[in-house]
Parts: structure tokens; sequence; C-alpha cells
């Protein structure tokens, strides 16, 4: 979600030297971003969701050691006083963050972050003003390696279409719809479009990954979960037709790869974290309490089963926005270049 506006930093300074400074868990997709010089990483405590990571002095330690590279500009994309400290740390001649999650005054340029704006939208007006330019449009999109993309199409070389991508967990439990949905509108999908079923997920998801590979396994399905690395991962999700799953980071990664997404929402906010494109499609349902957007503490009535947000949301509804997504995608593949055999690249050099 921050993609978009790393891409305006880029395009408004093309003679920058720019790093990246990224959890160890984002680093190969950072380093897919077009326009990046070095990428470094800071795992901190706060930002890992298992709570793994470091503490705020040792963090510190490792941002003074960069103070010696002399950097014009430190942005902070996170609205959080605890990274403004890190920014701090740097020393660069010049700062700038969102002032909403405390220590404003750390920062030369400081913005509200705006809670009914999508994350993109206020990441791409951050960079507009921390570089004094007038905020940029249009999409931004990863540059994946080659060897990450021929890796992909080994591995869907001999799958028939359409290819429907399933990523059955959740990533927390706060936010998941159950397996057997996910493995209802597979197997559906496999038996009246023939569709080839293309299972991801870590492997810690493999429990939830089973129940949809049993629900579709008297059709053609590639289980793949727990067997990729992030890149390659990425340039599988590049050539699905559709892309099925909760809001999850595999979800972003598909919509940052122009990949077509029916995405699962409960209790986190759309509007501020749902892909935008006209192609996707965000299923939901509407409550007096949704969407809350306790994410990280939710409510004690929710905990322990399925939240009435996802319990609601039924797999016809799932299905039929699936089929709503193949169908336009199919029209467009019919007069549109082959995805899968011709990737699209970009290249990009560092400016020193």
């Amino acid at each position: 979600m921050t993609l978009e506006g790393i891409a305006d930093v880029v395009a408004a300074a093309p003679q920058a030297e720019i790093d990246l400074i990224v959890g160890s868990w984002n680093a190969d997709v950072a380093r897919a971003v077009p326009g990046i010089h070095r990428v470094e990483t800071l795992d901190a405590a706060w930002l890992s969701r298992d709570g793994s990571g470091h503490g705020l002095r040792s963090l510190l330690a490792r941002a003074r050691r960069w103070r010696a590279r002399g950097y014009d500009l430190a942005i902070n994309f996170e609205p959080d006083i605890r990274s403004h400290v890190l920014l701090a740390a740097i020393g660069a001649a010049r700062t700038a963050g969102f002032s909403s999650g405390g220590g404003g005054p750390l920062l030369d340029v400081s913005l509200a972050y705006d809670r009914a704006e999508h994350t993109s939208d206020n990441t791409r007006r951050l960079a507009a003003a921390a570089l004094d330019v007038p905020p940029r449009t249009g999409p931004a999109r990863l540059d994946l390696p080659p060897a990450a993309v021929e890796g992909a199409s080994a591995i869907l070389a001999r799958a028939s279409r359409p290819l429907v991508g399933v990523h059955a967990s959740g990533g927390r439990e706060i936010k998941q719809w159950p397996p057997e949905g996910f493995g209802e509108v597979a197997a559906r999908l496999a038996r009246e479009r023939g569709a080839t079923v293309v299972l991801t997920g870590s492997a810690a998801d493999r429990p939830l990954v089973e129940i949809v590979r049993r629900a579709a396994a008297s059709h053609p399905v590639i289980d793949l979960a727990g067997s990729l690395d992030l890149l390659t991962l990425g340039a599988v999700l590049q050539q699905l037709d559709v892309y099925i799953t909760g809001d999850t980071g595999p979800m972003h990664l598909a919509a940052a790869l122009g990949t077509p997404v029916v995405a699962v929402f409960g209790p986190s906010e759309p509007v501020r974290y749902a892909p935008r494109d006209e192609r996707h499609r965000i299923v939901r349902i509407d409550l007096p309490c949704s969407p809350c957007n306790r994410i990280r503490l939710p409510p004690a009535r929710c905990v322990g089963h399925t939240p009435d947000c996802l319990a609601g949301i039924e797999v016809e509804t799932v299905y039929r926005a699936a089929l709503d997504v193949l169908d336009a995608s199919t029209s467009a593949r019919g007069t549109s270049a082959h995805r899968t055999s011709h990737v699209a690249r970009r290249t990009s050099t560092p400016c020193f």
C-alpha cells in the first residue's frame, strides 16, 4: 500500500539515491520496487505479528550507524512515534511523516493521517509534501526479477485456464473466513468453469490449505503452500485469472502486480485497505458494528470463533464475485496479449 508513495518519490527525484528501510519479511518485495538503490531491514517488535523483533533501544543503535550516509531527506510512511524516533536518529537534513501517531515535533514536514482516506492516498500526500511537488496519480507496479517469472511459468506450464488462486488463511483469527467456504468456491469453479485451483499460503497455513485441497481434490489443484519464496509467489499471482483471498498481504501483492482479486473483508475497513482497481471485487456485509477495524485488539465477543461480520458472508456471494471477475478477465484476455507467455518488463538503474 506504500508502493504508490514510493513510486512518487522516485518520479519526483529521478537523480536521487533512494534507500528503503523495511522489515525483513518485506525485503524481497522492496527489492522489486523500481528505482531503489539499497534495501535495509529493521525488525521492530511492534510491527511483527508474532511479537519477535527488536525493541526501540537496539533499533536506535542500528539507525545511528546510517548517519554517515548524510541523507538529505528521510520519510516515514508509518504514523507511529517510535518510528519517528528512528527517523530522527538517522540524522537526515529534513524529515517528513504523519503526526497522528505522535512525534510531530520530531518532523520538519508533519501531516495528519486521514483515517477516512485510503492508505495509498495518505502515502501519496506525504510524498508530495516531503518533496514539495503536486500529488501524483496513476498506478505503480512491482518489477519482478526474470528468475521469479521463469520459475512461476515452469510451475504453471501445464495448467489449464482459468487459473484460480485461493489463499485460505486470513493471517489473523479475527480476519478468518471459514476455510470450508474457500473450499466450496474453489470446487465449484473447478467443476463448473474447468478451473485449475492454485493454493497459496505459508507452511503454518497447512491445516487451512488442506481443507481447501480436499474440497477440490477431484479437480486439478496446484498446491504451493509453504514452497515458494515471496517473489516467485508474486510471479505466480501475476499469472492468475483471479485470486480469492481475505484481507491479507498476498492480496496486496496480487493487486500490486495487476491481478484481479476477490477479497473477503470482515472487521477491517475497505475504504482504507481494499484494492481499488475496477477489476477487483470486495465481498463484505454491513453490520452496526462493522467495520470496527479492531484487528490487533478484537472485541471479546468476537474472539474464539468466526466473527459475525465474516460468518454472515455466503459462499454464493463469493462465488458470484469470482465469476464476475473471470468473465471480465476472459473478455480482456481475448483482446490483449497473453499475459502468461509475455510478461511486460521494466528495467531501472539506480542513480548515484
